[in-house]
């Protein structure tokens, strides 16, 4: 596998070249999960990559949206930039159909992430219809709040112990940074919950303390679970971030501990 091309100068290739695609492991951002060898949680990553061109039989261009689902106890996740490298180096690339391509791409990303990774191809007429979608439940970015935290306050989190409900809350006030370039990632969060009533005014300044936390997408929502877990003990959780699109790639992760899958709903900000 390549080396991270995370803030370096890059070359960038326009003919087929799975070798530039960079794993990580996940191990590295899951030591303090404390679950022995099962995850407390299950879901997926889901990438929606943009900028996906190639090549037919005849040499005619092809354009397509890639919707990429991986599963979150594969062994790693695939480093973004290096995605939009891979993906890029099809675009003088022949195929004799969008199947053979997508069945290429599974193929490599699959062997990359060490995983059963699923692949789809949107064609530009199917991804025009796609509409623009909301997260449901009640948006808490309105909550009152003082916001003096300058890195992750989980302490902030709190819930009514006597009171069980169950209810989805979402936010678009997420934002964190890129761990090896700082640049921002910007994004909307909901939490689905059945449990004690969470406090949404703690949630609210527990979501912006990310506004200064270097970590990947992924490794942001799997702290934001396992802080609610800890510090709320809902008795079932999802959390599911969108994220903004960063080099024609929007990366949007999703765990719960009972909920399989989530919907892939494009955002305002998509």
């Amino acid at each position: 596998m390549a080396k991270n091309p995370l803030g370096r100068a890059s070359r960038y290739p326009q003919d087929y070249a799975p070798e530039v695609l960079c794993a990580i492991s996940r191990s590295k951002s899951r030591g303090n999960l404390r679950s022995g060898n099962a995850l407390p949680f299950h879901g997926e990553d889901l990438w929606n990559a943009w900028e996906l061109t190639w090549l037919n039989g005849s040499g005619r261009p092809t354009v397509a949206t890639a919707r990429i689902r991986v599963p979150a106890d594969s062994e790693n996740i695939v480093e973004s930039k290096s995605l939009k490298l891979y993906l890029n180096s099809f675009s003088m690339s022949r195929y004799g159909s969008a199947e053979e391509l997508q069945a290429t791409i599974t193929s490599d990303l699959g062997r990359t992430t060490n995983s059963n990774v699923t692949v789809t191809l949107t064609t530009a007429a199917e991804s025009v219809a796609d509409t623009i979608g909301k997260l449901p439940g009640t948006c808490i970015d309105d909550a009152h709040g003082d916001f003096l935290a300058t890195a992750v306050d989980a302490t902030l989190l709190k819930a009514t112990r006597d009171t069980i409900v169950s209810e989805e809350l979402h936010s678009h006030l997420l934002r964190s940074n890129c761990p090896v370039t700082n640049q921002p990632d910007l994004g909307s969060i909901l939490i689905r919950y059945r449990g004690p009533q969470i406090d949404r005014s703690g949630l609210l300044q527990y979501i912006v303390s990310f506004r200064q936390h270097n970590d990947f997408h992924e490794a942001c929502v799997e702290r934001i679970f396992m802080d609610l877990k800890k510090y709320c003990e809902p008795s079932q959780l999802t959390v599911y971030a969108r994220y903004t699109r960063r080099g024609g790639i929007d990366i949007n992760p999703f765990r719960s501990d009972f909920e399989d899958a989530a919907a892939n709903t494009r955002l305002w900000r998509q």
